[in-house]
């Protein structure tokens, strides 16, 4: 498996896209701000909608209103990561892409996703007054903003760990 991941990773430095992007001086610092912009997006958005669930920020407005104004901040600024995450990928592709903290990442991701999912399902499932700081709820919030939290440091520990 390492040696099949070790060819894609050498595979993909010799394409063109790979050369081109590492190439030029500028790219890779411009994909870099886009992608920050984007985690800005999400992050604000999953903390805001988390503090409202956990009663902490916006009391005057219903969870459900929350959900409905800032679910967008974190569903669409998604593609932006992954596309900007692609191309800084593929001019450096061992560097992340055998390194165990883009792995520990990428599991992190799938699960962060899966804790959005699930709380977008619920608010569309129950009303706003059921959702009045539960335990569920609470712990839903707090899990889903450890683990983004988990996204960024180990995203900024790639640089700092090597394959």
């Amino acid at each position: 498996m390492l040696y099949a991941l070790d060819e894609f990773c050498k595979w993909l430095q010799a394409t063109w896209l790979s050369g081109v992007i590492s190439g030029a001086a500028w790219i890779i610092p411009v994909l870099q701000v886009i992608h920050i912009l984007a985690i800005s997006s999400v992050m604000s958005s999953v903390f805001l909608l988390n503090l409202r669930l956990l009663d902490v920020w916006g009391r005057d407005e219903t969870p459900e209103a929350a959900a409905r104004r800032l679910l967008p901040f974190i569903w669409w600024p998604l593609p932006v990561l992954l596309t900007t995450g692609a191309l800084l990928i593929s001019a450096e592709p061992a560097r992340s892409l055998e390194n165990p903290s883009f792995a520990i990442k990428m599991l992190l991701l799938a699960t962060a996703i899966g804790l959005t999912l699930l709380c977008q399902r619920r608010f569309g499932a129950l009303r706003a007054q059921r959702w009045g700081g539960g335990i569920a709820t609470r712990g839903l919030s707090v899990a889903s903003m450890a683990v983004w939290i988990g996204i960024v440091l180990a995203g900024r520990w790639i640089a700092y760990t090597q394959p």
